[in-house]
């Protein structure tokens, strides 16, 4: 596997999820990350269990292609011992409140004055700058504030909790590292450094694309189920007769009448092709009942030679063997500490 990013230096004072995550992306693909962790003070991700050797599983995986340096940065010894080596990096990324750095004389201004072409990246709730700034808040906050909560869930039982961290992932850390890898060839072109800063409540603001182009055009106001791809059409989740369940997302024609001819259900095509929001109560409940009849394993058979965007929902031990991820190696054994562990490799491939 090549390393695209050999060569680039990270310096990361990041904690919790957003950050590490970033920079363990950005170790996948081959940057030398640097860690900045307090000496007696643990980060939460070392402390939740399981633990592997005494290392928390999750720990190992944020952390397992990184370097540690352990500093209390209210000491001003630390704070000299940043200052010293801050030219050995290209990067410097951290995730404090806003104003927490620049009372340590770690921000920006500060830095760029010892490595002016410093590329220096904010991660934060709310941003900077604006009335929540200094604001405490969790990916579910943000959920709330972007909008995506209000039409995500059941429409009689409200918003609905998400198995990941959308916002702390999709939001802080995949826009962190393309705002830092857009930053890297902005100084390649012109040798400039750059401040970056990525509030996580922007960035889960920007995803509501689907949605909040036609509010912003014709005032539509997307709502809970009412939308086609939110429960609104047939695209959803049935359950099986074991209580299993699976997935049904061909919106299509071709992957309708497939479906239709599968299920022995001809009316699918005409109420699929001639979507009626107001009808499609019948047409969920008609699937629910035909998806109720048989098992899990017994669909899985039915489907798995079938091109029509059926899929079941696995656990992610059941992903996790999945021929398609193994045959990927987006899954591979790691041994930490003399124990074997499934742990995610790096999704994206590069090859010459």
């Amino acid at each position: 596997m090549l390393s695209p990013l050999k060569g680039l230096k990270i310096l990361d004072f990041s904690t919790l999820l957003p950050g590490p995550y970033a920079t363990m992306l950005m170790a996948d693909m081959g940057a030398s990350v640097t860690r900045v962790a307090h000496p007696t003070k643990p980060d939460l991700t070392e402390t939740l269990p399981p633990y592997i050797g005494g290392t928390s599983a999750l720990s190992a995986q944020l952390n397992h292609k990184k370097d540690c340096l352990k500093l209390d940065l209210k000491q001003p010894e630390s704070l000299e011992k940043i200052k010293s080596i801050l030219s050995e990096f290209d990067v410097v990324i951290e995730q404090f409140r806003p104003g927490v750095m620049a009372k340590l004389g770690l921000d920006f201004e500060s830095l760029k004055q010892i490595k002016p072409n410093l590329i220096y990246c904010s991660i934060t709730g709310y941003g900077q700058t604006g009335p929540y700034a200094d604001r405490a808040g969790h990916d579910i906050n943000y959920l709330a504030l972007s909008g995506i909560a209000s039409y995500s869930g059941d429409k009689t039982q409200g918003p609905s909790l998400n198995g990941i961290q959308i916002a702390d992932m999709a939001g802080g850390s995949h826009h962190a590292v393309m705002s830092i890898l857009a930053a890297v060839i902005h100084k390649q072109s012109t040798g400039e450094g750059q401040y970056i800063d990525v509030s996580m409540t922007d960035c889960a603001f920007s995803m509501n694309i689907i949605s909040g182009a036609p509010m912003l055009a014709g005032g539509h106001t997307p709502r809970p189920q009412g939308e086609l791809l939110n429960g609104g059409f047939f695209y959803d989740y049935y359950p099986t007769s074991d209580g299993r369940y699976l997935s049904v997302g061909g919106l299509e024609p071709k992957f309708i009448e497939r479906l239709a001819s599968i299920l022995d259900y001809p009316s699918l095509t005409r109420f699929a092709l001639n979507p009626d929001l107001a009808k499609q109560g019948e047409l969920k409940q008609r699937l629910s009942d035909i998806f109720s009849q048989k098992t899990f394993d017994e669909w899985r058979s039915i489907f798995a030679n079938e091109d029509v965007c059926v899929e079941p929902v696995l656990t992610l031990e059941e992903a996790a063997q999945h021929p398609h991820f193994v045959s990927r190696q987006s899954i591979t054994e790691t041994e930490i500490k003399g124990t074997n562990i499934q742990q995610l490799a790096h999704p994206v491939k590069y090859s010459q």
